[in-house]
Order: C-alpha cells, then sequence, then structure tokens
C-alpha cells in the first residue's frame, strides 16, 4: 500500500514533499507529469475545443505550459495567457520554452473567443487574495478546469481569498489538500480528480500527515464472530426525555440497526411514552443511580431530545460514575452555558451553530478551530456539516466527503449519534468510531435517498444502515497500492 493512502496534503507538506523529491527525480519530470495528468483529463471528459491557458509564473504556470503543449499536439486550439515569466533557470521556465504557440498579454481580451479556460495560475499555496485583473480573466469564461486549486481557494481551509471562480474540473496530484474537501472551496472545485504524478516513496519519509480522508481504512469495523453475544457486540444506553421522545427513539433505532447486541432507555417517569415503541427496546423506569450500578452498560447518550434541566440531572450521573458518554443537543446546550460541564464526555457532536455557542466565532481554518476544541474539552469533536470535521486531543484529523444533503432532515443528527455510539461500545478508539459512524451516517443517506426519490426523513436512516456496514467492510479490505485516493472523491 502506499505511504499514508488517505492523508490530505497541506499547501506546506505538498511544498516538503516536492522538495523532498527534487533530490530523487528532476522537478522538470514531476512537472511533465502532473501536465499530462490534468492534458489526459481535460481530453477525457471534453471535445477539441478552443482553449485558453491562464498560467502563472511558478510551478502551477509550469504545469499549464506542459497543459498547452499536449493539448495543441493533439490538435485543440490552445494559446497561452501568462500573468509573467518564469524565472529563468526554473522548472517552470523549462516548461515555458517548450512552448511554441502562442503568448498573449495577461488582458480579458485575451480570452476573448475562447470556449475553455485552463487555471493555472496560483494553485493551493496562495496565501494572499486574488488580483481583481486575474479574477477578471477567469471570470470571462465560463467553462473553467483548475490545475491544483481554483485559483483563489485556499489550500489549506477551503476559504476563498479575494474571489473565486467555480470550476467544471479540479486535478491536483498525489493527494487531495484540505480545501477541496472544505466548503466553499469543495464546492467551487467541480469534478475532483487526484492523479500521481510519479512522486518517489523517499518524497514521504519524515512527513507524517495529520488530516486524513475519512473513508474505510483509515478505521476498520468490528466484525461479529460465532461466540459472540448480546454483551459482547456491546450495549448502547439512551438517557430519554420527556418532551422530545422521537429523538431519543431515533438514536436507539440507529444503534439497533447498526448492530448493537443490546439499546436500553432510561427513561425514568416517562417510562410509558417508550413501551410502545419498538419490542426489542429495553425500557427502564429505574433511578439512574440504580441503572449505573450494572458495570455492563459503559456506553451512554446524553442530550438527544433532553430539557437542560434533564441533562443537568443526567450528565453529572454519568460522568461521576466513569461512564463512556456521547454528547448532544441538549447536553450541548447545557453545556454552552459552562463548558466545564462537558469535561469527561468522551465525544460530542455539534453543527455549526451549536459549535460556536460552545467555542465563540470560527475565524480561519475550521480544521485548527475542531482540533483545538478537540483538545480544550479532552474529548472527540464531530463538527457536523456537508463536510463534517473530526478531530481527536491527540492531533489525528479527519474530514468526510462521503454525504449527501438528503441528510438534511430534522433527526438526521440523532441517528447519528446512536451509530456513533454503537461503534463504541463494540470498543472501537473513539476517534475511529466517530470517523465510522460519520461515513456510515452518510452511505445511509445515500441509499435511503435512493428508495424514497431523494427526500427521505430521519425515520428512513436506519434500515440501510445494514448494508451501510456491508459497504464499508468491502472497501476496507480493497486494494489502495495503486490508486490510494483518485477514486475514492
Amino acid at each position: 500500500m502506499s505511504s499514508y493512502p488517505f492523508a490530505l496534503l497541506t499547501p506546506q507538506e505538498s511544498d516538503m514533499m516536492d522538495h523532498a523529491a527534487s533530490a530523487v527525480v528532476p522537478v522538470s519530470q514531476l512537472m511533465e507529469n502532473a501536465g499530462w495528468a490534468v492534458a489526459r483529463a481535460i481530453r477525457k471528459r471534453f471535445a477539441p475545443c478552443r482553449v485558453a491557458v491562464v498560467c502563472g509564473p511558478g510551478n502551477n504556470g509550469g504545469d499549464g505550459y506542459v497543459v498547452a503543449r499536449l493539448l495543441a499536439q493533439w490538435g485543440w486550439s490552445v494559446r497561452v495567457v501568462a500573468m509573467a515569466v518564469p524565472r529563468e533557470g526554473s522548472p517552470a521556465h523549462e516548461a515555458a520554452s517548450n512552448w511554441e504557440g502562442p503568448i498573449l498579454p495577461f488582458d480579458v481580451r485575451s480570452v476573448e473567443g475562447v470556449d475553455m479556460v485552463v487555471d493555472a495560475v496560483f494553485g493551493s499555496g496562495l496565501k494572499r487574495p486574488v488580483p481583481e485583473n486575474v479574477a477578471a480573466v477567469l471570470q470571462a469564461v465560463p467553462l473553467r478546469i483548475a490545475v491544483d486549486m481554483p485559483s483563489g481557494v485556499s489550500g489549506l481551509t477551503g476559504e476563498v481569498m479575494g474571489s473565486a471562480q467555480s470550476c467544471a474540473l479540479t486535478v491536483t496530484f498525489v493527494r487531495p489538500r484540505p480545501g477541496h474537501l472544505l466548503e466553499p472551496g469543495k464546492g467551487l472545485c467541480g469534478e475532483l480528480v487526484c492523479a500521481g504524478i510519479g512522486m518517489p516513496e523517499e518524497a514521504w519519509h519524515g512527513l507524517g500527515p495529520k488530516i486524513s480522508l475519512n473513508w474505510p481504512g483509515l478505521w476498520t469495523l468490528p466484525v461479529s464472530g460465532d461466540g459472540d453475544y448480546k454483551y459482547r457486540r456491546g450495549v448502547v444506553c439512551v438517557c430519554g426525555g420527556t418532551v422530545m421522545p422521537g429523538a431519543t427513539r431515533l438514536a436507539a433505532k440507529a444503534a439497533r440497526r447498526t448492530g448493537a447486541g443490546l439499546v436500553r432507555i432510561a427513561a425514568g417517569n416517562a417510562a410509558e411514552a417508550y413501551r410502545l415503541g419498538d419490542p426489542g427496546l429495553i425500557i427502564d423506569d429505574g433511578p439512574l443511580s440504580s441503572l449505573l450500578e450494572d458495570q455492563r452498560r459503559k456506553v451512554w447518550i446524553c442530550g438527544p431530545g433532553l430539557t437542560p434541566d434533564e441533562v443537568a440531572d443526567a450528565l453529572p450521573a454519568l460522568l461521576d460514575a466513569n461512564r463512556t458518554v456521547l454528547a448532544d443537543a441538549g447536553a450541548l446546550a447545557w453545556g454552552a452555558e459552562d463548558l466545564s460541564r462537558l469535561k469527561g464526555v468522551a465525544a460530542v457532536t455539534p453543527h455549526i451553530g451549536e459549535f460556536k455557542k460552545l467555542f465563540g466565532p470560527v475565524e480561519g481554518s475550521r480544521t485548527d478551530a475542531a482540533l483545538a476544541a478537540a483538545r480544550k474539552l479532552n474529548a472527540v469533536m464531530v463538527m457536523k456539516g456537508p463536510d463534517t470535521i473530526i478531530a481527536a486531543p491527540d492531533g489525528r484529523i479527519a474530514i468526510n466527503a462521503h454525504a449527501t444533503s438528503a441528510l438534511a432532515t430534522a433527526g438526521s443528527g440523532d441517528t447519528l449519534t446512536g451509530i456513533i455510539a454503537t461503534l463504541m461500545a463494540a470498543g472501537m478508539d473513539v476517534w475511529e468510531a466517530c470517523c465510522a459512524g460519520v461515513w456510515l451516517h452518510g452511505e445511509a443517506g445515500m441509499q435511503a435517498a435512493k428508495q424514497h426519490g431523494g427526500w427521505p426523513v430521519a425515520e428512513d436512516l436506519d434500515l440501510p444502515l445494514g448494508a451501510a456496514r456491508s459497504r464499508a467492510t468491502e472497501l476496507s479490505e480493497a486494494d489502495l497500492s495503486k490508486n490510494p485516493v483518485a477514486a475514492l472523491l
């Protein structure tokens, strides 16, 4: 298997890799390989047309000159629009010297009459806002293809710096950058292709990237064996509330469908409201203190459907009893009044609104914000959204790209808590359980969307979870040695 098959390289890590690779392979050869990958991706998807390749002075522009040369050799009508001349003696200068076609001034008039513009201006390492003249040239042609990253999108954060134009296709190299998967950058990339360019294995030495694509193989689901029984598969306990019992039910249903051996709802005085639910659920009406005497009940969900007063009664008792607690919804609202109330939980699953109430405004990188919050709370952070970020206090970060807008329905988050809690109860590492739970949630959403015309409700999400587990196991056993990330996006 290739080194770090699920790594998402930061621009800094990519620069370090390029520098290390130059001792083994000429940068000009890697540039040639990169340009070939872009040109081939364009030819595969589009008919020959009039193309303007817009080139910056650095390595991204060097890739662009290679793209221009190859497309012209294949019979396309190509012109280069050069922002500046590459530094003499650089690999980009060598690539530019091999281009024999027209080079036009960097002006909107230079792209008049073309059908496609190839954006090879800045790439993923941009650190300042895009100049207005660059934005104007790229805006002038509706069909845009990006080399590495749409100019104006931060490769680290996905944020737009000044302005950025949406692309039909983005071709990056070796591994994607976080900005390819984080909004709004993700939405501007269009189809994302990650191409191998012959990066030598030596370039990975000493790198140790911390940000990963969330995908089966990054984690492995527990496998049921012949000797299993319900307590070995794991017990999930859910604190039940009186005001919104539906949220508790959704979490419990998801836990059962994900494979929990036993799911119990600690309902207290509200027990009668739950007993008409699924017959396989155990409804407890005893005081929480007595329920905690059972040492087999290690993993608890606290928050879905609970009022602040109900959380105040339950969460401190769970933490005092040294239980593994997944906190969401009402628990987060209670914790937002005093963050120390959540100290001791294993994981929290806030959406961005809840995150801001807990930790304040997010400035800059959301991956950095999620990691800082995880370390502050000493708990795994699941920052929910279309690009969910899962961060552990030890520095591990995963970005999930396996999701669907079909999950944007009330109660979907309660289903997620049931999935994650089940994997924790089965003995998975908490960060890996959160990563796996987020992926399974996305897969279940996709399958439910197919079954319900694209508009499932939360009650539809638990049924596909068995199939989602099977799919995850199948993918985790796939051979990633030839194409580690490209085929996953």
